[in-house]
């Protein structure tokens, strides 16, 4: 089975590193040369050099001169793990087995943009990750493997990340000889029950103080690294939050925002509900007790 591989990110890299460990026929891969868009953006050429796998640096993956190369390999299916563009019916009808994607959420559940990041963000206490066979909606096509893991409340970014990636890595060592035989069976998804997850933007990430602490927290960890982190606007400058503490505080007679302490590089401000004590950050100046952030 001749496999054409898509991507551009840390899943993709350790994914086509898990089908040259298998033995997989691996006929070619397209991925970035660079990319500003993904903040987990990973460099698939050395590893291609090293195995000997033809790979081409794509723009449009839907241009006319990729969609020669990619024919021009004749791959049985196509593997499209980690990639943020939208493929075109060109390409999702180039392979005869069709298009293999991944998303890492309990699909139909929670299809669309950054499902690490919302599920943390959310407060999830659990998600899956799912390989399904792409068509023209967005993680909308039959399911071929579907693993549940478990979201803990210590869990970060990176923690999740990597329970994703080796809950995903299971489960193409299970199905990769099933494609090989044609021996699969899918499952259609149930559109009754999905919903779409929006684009993230820069606003998302900022921290109000007027949360309650519960959401700080999980805002804070959702962008954590190998993400871009939440900011706290102060001083008319963007300071980046990579973690924090829940802190019980129940004096209700002190505004939100307010710092209540400081010791070393540790900030405690008043939230909602209690008190966040900031752990990690990038304040250049700590500010001092008595001001708002």
């Amino acid at each position: 089975m001749k496999i054409l591989f898509i991507g551009t990110v840390k899943f993709s890299k350790i994914a086509l590193q898990k089908l040259i460990e298998l033995n997989a026929q691996v006929v070619g891969v397209c991925t970035k040369e660079k990319s500003e868009f993904n903040s987990d953006f990973a460099e698939l050429r050395p590893l291609c050099e090293k195995n000997k796998i033809p790979y081409k640096y794509v723009d449009n993956i839907n241009s006319k001169d990729n969609y020669n190369w990619i024919k021009s390999l004749s791959p049985d299916i196509i593997f499209c793990f980690g990639w943020s563009n939208l493929l075109k019916k060109n390409i999702l009808r180039l392979a005869p087995m069709g298009v293999l994607g991944f998303h890492p959420s309990e699909l139909p559940k929670n299809r669309g943009r950054h499902p690490l990041i919302w599920a943390l963000a959310l407060g999830l206490k659990k998600s899956a990750s799912t390989f399904f066979f792409m068509d023209e909606g967005i993680d909308s096509g039959e399911i071929l493997s579907q693993k549940n893991f478990d979201i803990s409340s210590n869990d970060d970014a990176q923690s999740l990340y990597n329970k994703m990636a080796n809950n995903a890595l299971q489960q193409i060592e299970e199905f990769l000889p099933q494609l090989e035989k044609k021996n699969y069976q899918t499952i259609k998804q149930n559109d009754e029950v999905s919903n779409i997850w929006r684009k993230r933007v820069k606003t998302d990430g900022r921290i109000d103080f007027r949360m309650e602490s519960q959401a700080i927290y999980n805002l804070v960890r959702a962008l954590s690294k190998p993400y871009v982190g939440a900011h706290i606007k102060y001083n008319e400058k963007e300071i980046i939050v990579w973690k924090v503490e829940i802190v019980e505080n129940k004096q209700n007679n002190i505004e939100s925002g307010k710092v209540l302490d400081i010791n070393e590089d540790k900030i405690l401000v008043k939230t909602y509900d209690g008190a966040i004590r900031i752990t990690h950050h990038e304040f250049e100046k700590i500010p001092n007790i008595g001001e708002y952030l």
